[in-house]
């Protein structure tokens, strides 16, 4: 997948920002939005621009946001389901072959929808189709709405048509909804949304070590998610370099040893995965909850953390056998 950083990549003057492409050399089949999540209704759309792409041979793209356009235009802080290296990671695995990565900014918030489509759609990106998604519009004041993408289309030559909304018990998919089941601890309810289980993703960084000296080896991950499911022990899905895995995880503060932790210290991530014996050191982990096991407790000391360890891991098993 090419990602193409900012409006400047579209016109050539800014080479280093074009990973793994030179120019745009295909023409595009577009598709517009935040994606945050990347969710059921995302990945159906995404699916359908795909198809698109093939079916009208031109490069299926995908035009999103560095930043949430939300804390623009509404003043809010938004708090990413997931970060930007993995939004960009789970486009590529939905078949995006390009992505344009815009600053949602006051210059590109105030582009008419003429503006964004002559600058961004026909000169820059070549689009031959775009896909709209349910109440989708583009430009200053959403003004480009699904007839007037029509007619510029018709001016300009491309095609416009629009996706396949995506409901869960009778109501539309959305990020928030999301958020709400993973902060409340709704697993199930996340994953029929999501279509995966929540996850955290982010790097394996050098921990104290105190897990392997009890016996339970642990990659200690600072995730980069925003977030995240309720403190506790969860049963996991860890995706090792391409290879998934089952594991057990602590997602807290690890109070037995620990400090008490402030409100406002960003959780600590400790995954044991099961049967595996390399160097994580560097490596960036996709870490699934699959299920919660129990909450998070502080123990007396390491021989009886050691003990609930050890039937936390038969827990998990046996989640995963079930």
């Amino acid at each position: 997948m090419r990602i193409l950083d900012g409006l400047a990549a579209l016109d050539g003057l800014d080479l280093a920002a074009v990973h793994g492409a030179g120019a745009i050399e295909a023409a595009s089949a577009v598709l517009i939005g935040v994606f945050d999540g990347v969710h059921l209704g995302h990945q159906r759309l995404l699916f359908e621009l795909v198809e698109l792409g093939s079916s009208t041979h031109s490069l299926p793209t995908v035009v999103t946001f560095r930043n949430h356009p939300d804390e623009l235009l509404a003043g809010e802080r938004v708090e990413w389901l997931v970060a930007l290296p993995h939004r960009l990671r789970l486009l590529r695995r939905a078949g995006v072959g390009r992505v344009l990565l815009l600053d949602f900014d006051e210059a590109l918030r105030d582009i008419d929808a003429r503006g964004f489509t002559e600058r961004i759609l026909v000169r820059g990106l070549r689009t031959k189709a775009l896909l709209l998604g349910h109440d989708a519009a583009i430009g200053r004041n959403r003004e480009g709405d699904k007839e007037r993408m029509e007619q510029l289309g018709a001016e300009f030559g491309f095609a416009v048509s629009e996706g396949t909304r995506v409901a869960v018990d009778g109501k539309p998919i959305s990020s928030t909804a999301i958020r709400l089941a993973i902060r409340a601890g709704d697993l199930a309810l996340a994953h029929r949304m999501l279509g995966r289980w929540p996850q955290a993703y982010g790097e394996v960084v050098h921990g104290d070590g105190r897990g392997r000296a009890l016996g339970f080896p642990t990659a200690n991950v600072i995730p980069q998610s925003l977030v995240l499911p309720p403190a506790g022990v969860y049963a996991v899905e860890v995706l090792v370099r391409g290879e998934s895995r089952c594991g057990v995880a602590n997602l807290g503060s690890c109070p037995t040893f620990g400090a008490p932790a402030a409100a406002s210290d960003a959780p600590r991530l400790e995954v044991h995965v099961f049967d595996f014996a390399g160097d994580l050191y560097g490596a960036v982990l996709e870490v699934s909850f699959v299920a919660r096991l129990r909450g998070e407790q502080r123990f007396a000391g390491a021989s009886e953390l050691t003990a609930q360890i050890a039937r936390d891991v038969t827990a998990a098993r046996a989640v995963f056998h079930s």
